[in-house]
């Protein structure tokens, strides 16, 4: 602190200017004649101006003028004289600093009484210093306000004590709170009452992620389900951990939480999907599999109802085949009701064909009829809010209505509506196969008793008729030449139609398992040697060269019979199809513990569309037809057979650069001694 002025006595009321300038706060002394006697260092740093500037003047006069209610200090300090309090009197001055601005500040006035008089003494704090500073907390408090508000995720913070001082809009927003105001008081006792972990099991609030991480746990995305009556249940991964200071002492605890409903429903639709899928597939009809599917499906949308309805094929209406209930119970026939075409829900999604999503069913005001408006009567006595109907499908064909039914609003729509289509689509699939498998089923069976029929019903004229050729061709002597030609034309035709009867009865009799095959240890050489030897006249015929391509020898475990049923098919359709000059290649050979057998000629050809039709049963390629060539489509259905009833299996293909290979797979004995 500068010097007293000189013309007045040393200030000795005080311990000195030392003293005074190890004070922090800034500090003057004036007399009573108001001039300034004292001035220490934290003033001149607090004003920016020197003990040499003020010290000797009168305080209004000087560069810092103090104020007191927007006028100068001289009245209120001359009432300090007057007054002289036993105890300071703190006040707020305004000082000016030497650039002009003008600082708030608190001032602590006391009277001391010294050798020289009495002083007034007034210790300054700056005020303006610590009004930044709230400042700057208040700004950083609304930014953390206004930050956590804006978050989409909710945040919930707690002090020392465990007691919530934080809860962000979000947050709030979940809960049903206002989303404005204070923290709400009875945090700790209404939130629990929404709280549920992933088994639906509710959660104590010292059990919350905020109390664990308050009592000193961190936890990283553990899963919480919040149930608010009335609002959908939503699931949220939540990370929380301790908040503590530099030396480790605990301050508090903050959790986070963000939605992840949407992913769980993807995850759980995931797992119903294979639900269904082994659902189906463990059930011989869809009624069967219907309570497991329709399980899964209430399962993963976290809906308490689900009902499967199927067109019936007979009487064309749409058939309640399954309902499944959280509650385990139907109680009011809830399920069990045939929906009517266009009317209600399932109505008309049979009719559109397109899913409908009726978010409240209780203010959806397009079910007017007297029958709708029971269905919607007894949806809101259970509680039912949004339902969601898909159409199972068959391509461009109604099969049936997927409905479910939910206890809440809910408004994913687009998500939930795409998951149960693809259910629907699963469905849809497997009540087609089945439809097609029965159908097939009746198909073989018709195609069988049709086979049945012509064998039998033709078979006895047939033997009439050959009995009467017979006996008239044996007085033939007695006939003209037209009448022989005209018996000759009877015989001939009687024999094709007998091969196609004895071939059509084969046939059945092989596909229905009434003909058995007599297995033994056979060698395929020889078979196929007889066979070619036999065919070599009818080739010669014809003007094809017939060759053969066989090892010494090649054993098999088989019906030798039936085997050369199958070589004479194939080698009567080569010769059929090769025009004369042409070649026919036989050969056989062991590839990889088969036995390979190809017939290759290059005749005309089969398309390549047609090619694995041509082994169905009087089916005939496009070419064949067109060309007038004779035939029935019975030989290669038989030879498929056959092959396939000896365990291989038979396959066609092009021959470069006309003509068709024929191949036949056989299991070959490897056996010693074989």
């Amino acid at each position: 602190m500068a010097d007293w002025n000189d013309n007045l006595p040393p200030f000795t009321t005080l311990d000195s200017a030392a003293l005074l300038d190890s004070v922090q706060e800034a500090f003057f002394a004036i007399d009573p004649q108001g001039v300034v006697r004292g001035f220490n260092r934290a003033a001149e740093e607090l004003l920016g101006m020197t003990a040499a500037d003020v010290c000797g003047r009168r305080l209004d006069d000087t560069p810092f003028r103090p104020e007191y209610g927007d006028q100068p200090i001289s009245a209120a300090l001359g009432r300090l004289f007057t007054a002289r309090p036993k105890r300071p009197v703190v006040r707020k001055l305004t000082v000016r600093h030497r650039d002009g601005r003008r600082l708030e500040t608190r001032a602590a006035m006391s009277v001391v009484h010294g050798s020289a008089g009495p002083l007034a003494c007034v210790f300054v704090t700056d005020l303006s210093s610590l009004a930044a500073a709230e400042d700057a907390v208040e700004r950083h408090n609304a930014f953390l306000t206004a930050l956590l508000d804006s978050l989409s995720v909710g945040v919930v913070a707690c002090d020392d004590t465990g007691r919530v001082i934080l809860v962000n809009r979000e947050m709030r927003r979940w809960h049903g709170d206002p989303e404005d105001g204070p923290v709400p008081a009875d945090v700790a006792e209404t939130y629990p009452e929404h709280l549920y972990d992933t088994n639906l099991d509710q959660v104590a609030w010292e059990r919350t992620p905020l109390m664990r991480a308050w009592h000193g746990e961190e936890l990283a995305a553990e899963d919480l389900v919040v149930r608010v009556p009335g609002r959908r249940s939503r699931v949220f991964a939540t990370t929380a951990r301790p908040i503590v200071n530099r030396d480790g002492r605990r301050l508090g605890a903050v959790a986070v939480a963000h939605e992840i409903t949407l992913q769980r429903h993807a995850e759980r639709f995931r797992a119903c999907h294979r639900e269904v899928e082994r659902a189906l597939r463990q059930s011989a009809s869809i009624a069967e599999a219907a309570p497991a599917i329709l399980r899964a499906v209430a399962g993963a949308l976290g809906w308490p109802r689900a009902e499967l309805f199927l067109v019936d094929e007979p009487s064309g209406s749409l058939r309640s085949v399954g309902g499944y209930s959280t509650s385990g119970t139907d109680t009011d026939d809830f399920f069990g009701h045939d929906p009517v075409r266009g009317r209600g829900i399932s109505g008309r999604v049979w009719e559109s064909g397109e899913p409908l999503w009726v978010a409240d069913i209780s203010r959806c005001a397009d079910l007017v009829t007297a029958q709708e408006r029971e269905r919607v009567e007894l949806c809101v006595r259970h509680g039912i809010r949004t339902v969601l109907a898909v159409p199972v499908r068959d391509g461009g064909i109604v099969l049936g209505v997927l409905t479910c039914y939910a206890a809440s609003p809910e408004v994913h729509e687009d998500l939930f509506t795409v998951l149960l289509d693809g259910i629907a689509a699963q469905i849809g699939v497997y009540v087609a196969l089945r439809r097609a498998e029965e159908l097939a089923r009746q198909l073989t069976r018709s195609q069988n008793d049709f086979l049945d029929l012509v064998g039998h019903e033709l078979r006895t004229p047939l033997t009439s008729i050959t009995a009467n050729a017979t006996m008239l061709a044996e007085e033939a002597s007695g006939l003209d030449d037209e009448q022989r030609q005209m018996l000759s034309a009877v015989a001939r035709n009687t024999t094709v139609l007998q091969h196609i009867v004895d071939t059509l009865l084969d046939l059945a009799a092989l596909d229905s398992g009434h003909q058995e095959l007599h297995r033994a240890a056979i060698d395929l050489v020889t078979v196929v040697a007889e066979a070619v030897a036999a065919y070599r006249s009818r080739a010669a015929g014809t003007g094809v060269r017939l060759y053969a391509d066989l090892p010494e020898r090649l054993r098999a475990d088989g019906d030798a019979v039936r085997f050369r049923q199958v070589v004479d098919d194939l080698l009567s359709n080569a010769l059929k199809f090769s025009t004369a000059g042409g070649d026919v290649h036989v050969t056989l050979r062991a590839v990889d513990h088969l036995a390979e057998l190809c017939i290759a000629d290059n005749g005309i050809g089969t398309p390549e569309p047609e090619r694995d039709q041509v082994f169905n049963r009087f089916y005939r390629a496009g070419n064949v037809r067109h060309q007038g060539i004779p035939g029935f489509g019975l030989g290669l259905a038989r030879a498929r057979t056959i092959v396939r009833l000896h365990g291989g299996e038979i396959s066609l293909r092009q021959r470069r650069p006309t003509g068709t290979v024929v191949c036949v797979r056989l299991p070959a004995l490897s056996r010693p001694g074989a």
